[in-house]
């Protein structure tokens, strides 16, 4: 790999690293307001907000100009939410911003690899930015809990630096303000980041045409026999993760009884296993037999709903790591093949923000129903029972789907070749 990756991959490490820290500091500033149990997935709606209305322009923003700079500008928007969090606005309102900028730098991070690297290295290149991502997400989660936990902050809080007052005086303060510095650091990356010397297509002013252009793409990509599958792939997978972050919580503090804290740590376990599947896939799976790891989809969906069962520490933990595993296996050649055929049909930023609006659509709809059931005062273990059986059968309807398309391509062929005789 070009070295010019490695500062692509180190910039995304500390961006994600900080969302993630910061997703757990949010959760712990609703708890010490007092909020609704329920507002806690509605941390990740706001977040993702922006993903979905935004789609039509983001795509357009990041094929504009260099993508360093898309980076950098979107980085800068996150560090402005993180601020808001720090001084006191609501964690909704404040991780609503930070989405924003995550919205916008999204087709950067991944489109500069489509203009970057050769086709041939796509499959690997995103085995190791999905593993690194997943690594952000583990390490994230871990020091946000490791944080908040009260005789850590008590620690951090009594350290005085010389000559400077900080005016931080609380355990959510000070979390913030460090992730304010991973957001900083990621900021500092995103300058040297490479310019691919991609030509860059002027900005319209017009938002009537950019939508239209949007919409144009997205019918593009899902007529697409290839691209509507692996969207149909990422789109449930991304949907169900950030379902399965609220849902270990939740089942962690009721079947494990752990607080906070230690339950936050179990999502970095599922974390460890996404890494470990990514790669491996990165390492076993090529471009052209991407879809053939679409079975384990429907692997992981069923293994899901052994978490019903488990009572013990011992028996979550290979549980969360294999689930994970599995996710990772079967998502990244999926994104690799989404990548490729989105380049190949319309440009890097436009296929990433296509994929963006109807991973984070799934990601909306699937916290929503989350927010629904827990409203409702449903049984974690029937959510549980629910996602496990609907993510399954989803990925049993897009093998289907597959197939059929197989079918109807090699029918074409012979069409054609009758035709010739």
């Amino acid at each position: 790999m070009p070295f010019g990756f490695y500062i692509i991959m180190a910039a995304q490490f500390f961006s994600a690293l900080a969302d993630n820290a910061l997703l757990i500091a949010a959760i712990y500033a609703l708890r010490e307001l007092q909020a609704p149990a329920e507002y806690e997935p509605l941390l990740k709606t706001f977040f993702t907000v922006s993903y979905v209305i935004l789609a039509a322009f983001v795509g357009a923003f990041a094929d504009s100009m260099p993508k360093w700079r898309v980076m950098f500008i979107s980085n800068t928007i996150k560090i402005v939410g993180c601020a808001m969090m720090f001084f006191a606005v609501h964690p909704l309102a404040a991780y609503a911003v930070v989405g924003l900028g995550a919205a916008a730098y999204s087709p950067a991070k991944y489109g500069i690899l489509t203009e970057y690297l050769p086709h041939r290295l796509l499959v690997v290149a995103n085995g190791w930015i999905e593993g690194l991502t997943v690594g952000a997400i583990i390490l994230g989660v871990v020091i946000g809990g490791t944080l908040i936990k009260p005789e850590i902050a008590q620690t951090l809080l009594a350290f005085d630096f010389p000559l400077l007052d900080t005016g931080i005086d609380s355990t959510g303060e000070m979390v913030i303000g460090i992730v304010g510095v991973l957001y900083l650091l990621a900021a500092l990356f995103n300058l040297y980041v490479p310019d691919t010397g991609v030509d860059h297509k002027p900005l319209k002013k017009n938002p009537v045409y950019l939508v239209h252009e949007f919409n144009h793409c997205l019918m593009l990509l899902w007529r697409d026999k290839l691209g509507q599958i692996s969207l149909a792939v990422t789109t449930l997978f991304w949907g169900a993760g950030a379902t399965l972050q609220f849902i270990v919580i939740k089942w962690a503090e009721v079947a494990l009884s752990l607080d906070l804290s230690k339950s936050s740590m179990l999502q970095g376990v599922v974390a460890i296993g996404v890494a470990g599947g990514a790669i491996v896939a990165a390492k076993l799976v090529t471009l052209r037999k991407s879809v053939r790891v679409i079975p384990l989809g429907i692997a992981m969906g069923l293994i899901v709903l052994a978490m019903i069962l488990v009572r013990d520490m011992w028996l979550a933990v290979p549980l969360l790591i294999l689930v994970g595993g599995l996710s990772g296996f079967f998502v990244v050649p999926m994104n690799a093949l989404l990548q490729h055929r989105g380049h190949i049909l319309m440009g890097a930023g436009h296929s990433i923000a296509v994929q963006n609006f109807n991973e984070n659509l799934s990601i909306l709809v699937m916290t929503g129903l989350y927010f629904v059931m827990i409203r409702a005062d449903l049984s974690i273990y029937w959510v549980i029972t629910l996602f496990g059986l609907f993510v399954a059968g989803t990925m049993y309807l897009v093998k289907r789907q597959h197939e059929l398309n197989q079918r109807l391509h090699d029918d074409v062929i012979h069409l054609d070749d009758s035709a010739q005789h």
